[in-house]
């Protein structure tokens, strides 16, 4: 929620204000009012609203002072300057002192809806921008840029315990659905796209980490799920501990159950299951792997592994199938994938399973007469064509394979035979390309450029563009 104060020397005013905008409904909370002007300054200095209502003409600080006062103390807050004079040169230096717009009192109500929704497009920006800075300086190796541009950072010492927390929600977040952990200062939110938030929680008290959250709140909101960090006492470890709540709130990725996930580690575990695989694979024994997607998913399920196993069960097969079988596996899709890849690839955890299933019962009949003929040729155009204009949407090989008719496998050496790169490669390259047109030619936001090119995670999508690009979306664009 955007903080406003409203500050006038005549209560009548402060009411009329108060009464004319739908303030909740735009994201808006009025937590202060004041008559004087010097308690006005008092409490922007010690809790930096985002927005004050101020009027210009009072007694001893004048509205224009109150704006330059905050200005010299470097305080980021926004202006709308209110007042019962219609003089021009007023509105001329409210504008010049940086004011978001000028009112005549008393307020217009016919006004007051579109004044309200051009202030929430004002903060919605500028929070877009603030989120980008910040999510680039959080992964940066230098966190000096931290300290300029949140003074969360500040003060922060070995004596400070830290912890990450990510929200994910199934549709786009509303104004005023943020969680509250612990008290204002404690906490910094940052809004990694329409469906996720990060939350980096500080104390100097190890419990005061303790997320405590009623399961309620699941039945009460569009969450989908949220992921608990380990704690740490190093901020220059921020990078791990964001990697450590995103594999927790990645839970979903193995069941659709939603529900509040805390990071802990079980690789140990997967290695039994994957030495099994590996055996199999090198003797050639491929009829004790019949059901290997109904039998990975049930062991998953009975030791209540997370994403982080399911990332080191995909890299460890991959290692042995393409050391074993690389001649007849060089056209697949079988590359190291992180988490965010992983989930970009494949819609669950069954989906990947049943890759996995496919390409076994491959090699297990490789030798055999080809299940596919040149009409195959067909629909994989077809396939194409359909990827060229859905690019927007989730797109994942499995689905496509059904929808036209050809085996997941057949379509990966399609892929690298016809197109000359694998699905993935074909997919990102589609919509990177289509993200650079859009950061050039059109003033949409960064996110909303993630969104329109399929892309929901702006995280990821800052990720993917950088390594495509070789520089953010943020730097593109500038440049």
């Amino acid at each position: 929620m955007n903080r406003v104060i409203i500050v006038d020397d005549e209560p009548w005013a402060i009411k009329g204000i108060r009464n004319a905008f739908n303030w909740h409904e735009y994201g808006f909370e009025i937590v202060g009012q004041f008559t004087s002007a010097h308690k006005a300054i008092a409490f922007i200095s010690e809790e930096s609203p985002d927005l004050v209502f101020t009027d210009i003409r009072m007694p001893d600080i004048s509205g224009l002072d109150l704006m330059r006062m905050t200005k010299d103390m470097g305080l980021d807050v926004d202006f709308v300057v209110v007042s019962g004079f219609a003089e021009f040169a007023y509105a001329q230096e409210a504008i010049r002192y940086g004011a978001l717009d000028y009112c005549l009192k008393p307020l217009d109500m016919e006004l007051a809806d579109p004044l309200i929704e051009k202030l929430a497009l004002h903060f919605s920006k500028k929070r877009s921008v603030r989120n980008n800075l910040i999510l680039e300086a959080l992964t940066a190796p230098d966190k000096s840029e931290l300290k300029r541009l949140t003074p969360f950072f500040d003060r922060i010492s070995d004596d400070y315990y830290l912890r990450v927390v990510i929200v994910y929600t199934d549709s786009e977040k509303k104004e005023g659905q943020a969680i509250k952990f612990g008290e204002r200062g404690q906490t910094l939110e940052v809004e990694f796209g329409s469906r996720k938030t990060l939350y980096i929680l500080k104390s100097d008290k190890i419990s005061e980490l303790d997320v405590q959250l009623d399961a309620a709140l699941f039945t009460a909101s569009n969450i989908k799920s949220i992921g608990i960090s380990s704690i740490s006492t190093n901020y220059d470890q921020m990078a791990k501990l964001i990697k450590e709540s995103e594999l927790a709130a990645s839970h979903t990725f193995l069941n659709e159950e939603k529900g509040i996930f805390e990071y802990e580690p079980k690789l140990n575990l997967v290695n039994p299951f994957i030495d099994g695989i590996a055996s199999s694979m090198k003797e050639n024994t491929f009829e004790d792997m019949d059901d290997i997607a109904q039998r990975l998913m049930y062991f998953f399920s009975f030791h209540h592994l997370g994403m982080g196993e399911v990332v080191y069960l995909w890299n460890q097969v991959v290692s042995t199938l393409v050391g074993t079988y690389y001649e007849e596996l060089k056209d697949m899709e079988l590359d190291f994938l992180n988490y965010a890849e992983l989930k970009e690839r494949f819609e669950n955890f069954e989906s990947l399973c049943s890759y996995l299933n496919d390409i076994f019962n491959y090699l297990k009949q490789r030798n055999g007469q080809s299940m596919y003929e040149s009409d195959k040729n067909v629909y994989f155009t077809q396939m194409v064509k359909y990827i060229d204009n859905h690019y927007q949407d989730e797109l994942y090989l499995k689905d496509l394979s059904v929808k036209f008719l050809i085996n997941q496998v057949y379509c990966c050496q399609l892929f690298k035979k016809v197109l000359g790169k694998t699905f993935s490669e074909y997919v990102t390259d589609l919509r990177i390309k289509k993200a650079c047109d859009l950061l050039k030619k059109t003033e949409l936001s960064i996110e909303e450029v993630a969104t329109k090119v399929g892309y929901s995670d702006y995280y990821y999508f800052n990720k993917v563009f950088k390594k495509q690009c070789g520089i953010t979306p943020t730097k593109f664009r500038k440049s």
